[in-house]
């Protein structure tokens, strides 16, 4: 199977995606002036042409393709070939009105936007297949081809009728048996009994709450439905380019894609990474969306989107602030990644995304935007030895879409419970408390690690269990959240509101109630404070450590229990004092900071041999790095300490 290092050779990517179908070609040439001077070495052709390439049901337009893949092989610029079915031309939706997805209302999303497309339909996937086949017949030989890029940012859901046909089909083939599907959705409730199949459909607008074995069925089927549209166009251009590595890009933690799965389709794992410049928790949130990429690739990852400068679908898009370009672009390679990409090339003129910004953004390449770019671009060409190399990370953090997807249903015991938020909040303590991690499934092999965290898995196989218990009794160190192991598979409550296993793993005797927290509340324990969820628990007499609740119903009762080298957090500690735990569980398990007595705004992470220091302040720092490096960055020779400017970055050598 080919790999990103295929693609790279020993160099960074450095570009964006390139849309000249909406400029005159004389603008081509300049664009290529630009991209030269900026170090530009990779383009992505063709996200969104498929109506410039196929004008009407059946023609084939290539010519400016033509051209453009030739202007860029000239100039020694690699192109990462889109298929262009993301967006369908609007003759599609107009003679093929099947091809639309319809809401859980039962409305079409016409054309006129873009992913107007049925995940279902056979004829958009014949349309699909067919451009797909073409374009891979036409450029499988061309030099300036390095990889292929399958449609963009999948998201489609469907209620419609085809849908539900084929969700009919997925389900014969998960439970082979009607008296298996009513048993798995446990449909004794509420009279949902089925006789037929025909009566199954999508969980469609219902009177009051919808079954939510069916929601989470129905989120499993869209997830591979979409990866059915995407294996097929891969396999397509697989069988003319077999050198050549596939990828399609993710968006980071995305509810519709079971990104596990769909990783080990993909020869590259890309994703786009868009934190707002105005979140003081920016980094964290790019540094978790990194880590997760990295660790679904199991190595060098390609950011294939980013921003150089303001987005244009948050409420207020504001700019980003001089020099935090380059420090999110270096955070990134410094997290794994070998390929650093913009949506954008050039800011469109026309268009809804008119707005978001470009590489080279409406100011022209005079403008700051650019001159980022450049001394990034310039930056990127002195880390070249990095490609290629390992990030070794001695915590785990486990994260399920399954599990997710089920923890999300309605009628649940508290809304204000959200998964990713969970997820951001146990990771921001591992970052802040200088402690690298990898992201992995519950299933996974958790061997190597010596602390494994879980933020929440509501629900959790046996094998997902058994593969817990198993990493604590062969010496690791577990550190769960609440709401965690409460369903099965199905979505079948576990007796006793936690599976057993665990609550022995735990020492839990008795897990009595729930106690949810409102908007804004918290619960006193013994030297913090709990936020968001506490429970009613009977400790076990053979627990090793509790962390009492005060005051209140579940006064002296545990917040946090201990039972020899496994943790269990019934509420969400606030931000130091989750932090302080977890410090505390990694050192205890052998786990120490790349570098000690770091400033708090100072990110440290070791990438083969390599240490990246980052400074995402906006003051300057002084940061201590005992012996002499050399900084890849500056030429300089560092001794026992490197200062940092406000968003500054040493990539230090010893």
């Amino acid at each position: 199977m080919p790999h990103l290092n295929a693609v790279t050779r020993g160099r960074i990517l450095f570009g964006g995606d390139y849309n000249p179908e909406q400029w005159p070609e004389e603008t081509w040439h300049e664009d290529v002036r630009l991209m030269k001077d900026a170090g530009v070495n990779s383009v992505t052709l063709g996200v969104f042409s498929w109506s410039t390439l196929e004008p009407e049901p059946g023609a084939r337009e290539f010519g400016r393709l033509d051209t453009l893949m030739d202007l860029m092989h000239a100039h020694g610029i690699g192109v990462v070939l889109a298929t262009p079915t993301a967006s369908p031309p609007p003759w599609m939706g107009r003679l093929y009105p099947e091809t639309l997805p319809r809401d859980a209302d039962g409305r079409t999303e016409h054309w006129g936007g873009r992913q107007h497309f049925s995940h279902s339909s056979a004829v958009y996937r014949r349309f699909a297949a067919a451009i797909t086949e073409d374009l891979a017949a036409r450029y499988a030989d061309h030099p300036a081809l390095t990889l292929w890029h399958i449609n963009n940012e999948y998201c489609t859901f469907d209620y419609g009728d085809e849908a539900a046909e084929r969700f009919r089909r997925w389900l014969r083939d998960r439970y082979g048996t009607l008296d298996a599907l009513n048993t798995a959705w446990g449909t004794a409730f509420w009279s949902q009994g089925y006789d037929t199949w025909e009566s199954v459909i999508p969980p469609r607008r219902a009177h009051y709450l919808p079954n939510p074995a069916q929601v989470l069925d129905f989120r499993r089927f869209t997830s591979d439905m979409l990866l059915e549209c995407y294996t097929a166009e891969r396999d397509i251009v697989r069988r003319h380019t077999p050198h050549l590595p596939v990828t399609s890009n993710f968006m980071p933690l995305w509810i519709g894609q079971d990104a596990w799965r769909w990783a080990e389709e993909e020869d590259v794992v890309s994703v786009d990474l868009y934190p707002d410049p105005r979140d003081p928790l920016g980094a964290q949130h790019g540094a978790l969306v990194q880590d997760l990429t990295r660790s679904q690739a199991r190595g060098p990852w390609m950011l294939m989107e980013q921003a150089a400068g303001p987005v244009n679908w948050r409420g207020v898009n504001h700019p980003k602030p001089r020099g935090l370009n380059r420090l999110w672009t270096l955070q990134a390679v410094a997290r794994g990644a070998d390929a650093v990409c913009y949506f954008q090339w050039r800011q469109s003129r026309q268009g809804a995304e008119k707005f978001h910004s470009g590489m080279v953004s409406h100011a022209g390449e005079e403008g700051r935007t650019f001159q980022e770019v450049k001394r990034i671009g310039a930056d990127l060409q002195r880390l070249t030895e990095v490609t290629g190399t390992p990030l070794v990370a001695d915590v785990a953090i486990l994260h399920d879409w399954h599990a997710w997807w089920a923890g999300a249903q309605e009628g649940r015991p508290s809304t204000l419970v959200d998964h990713p938020a969970v997820l951001h909040a146990w990771h921001r303590a591992l970052w802040e408390a200088h402690l690298t991690t990898d992201f992995a499934h519950p299933e996974h092999d958790l061997s190597r690690y010596r602390l494994v965290v879980v933020p929440q898995l509501y629900l959790l196989t046996d094998a997902a269990i058994e593969n817990l218990l198993g990493y604590v009794r062969a010496g690791g160190t577990l550190v769960s959240g609440f709401l965690t192991g409460v369903a099965d598979e199905d979505d079948r409550v576990r007796a006793g509101g936690m599976d057993a296993r665990l609550r022995e793993l735990f020492g839990v005797r008795v897990l009595h109630e729930w106690w949810p927290l409102d908007a804004g509340a918290s619960v006193a324990c013994d030297g913090f404070r709990g936020t968001l969820w506490s429970e009613e628990i009977e400790a076990a007499d053979d627990v090793t450590e509790t962390v009492p609740y005060r005051g209140g119903e579940l006064d002296g009762l545990p917040a946090v229990l201990r039972r020899g080298r496994a943790w269990y957090v019934s509420t969400l500690p606030e931000p130091d004092a989750l932090r302080g735990l977890l410090a505390r569980a990694a050192e205890e398990a052998g786990v120490r900071p790349v570098l000690a007595d770091l400033p708090a705004t100072v990110e440290a992470v070791r990438r083969g041999a390599l240490l990246f220091v980052l400074n995402h302040g906006r003051e300057p720092v002084t940061v201590p790095v005992p012996g002499r490096h050399h900084d890849l960055l500056t030429g300089a020779t560092v001794t026992d300490e490197v200062r940092l400017d406000r968003y500054g970055v040493a990539v230090l050598r010893p």
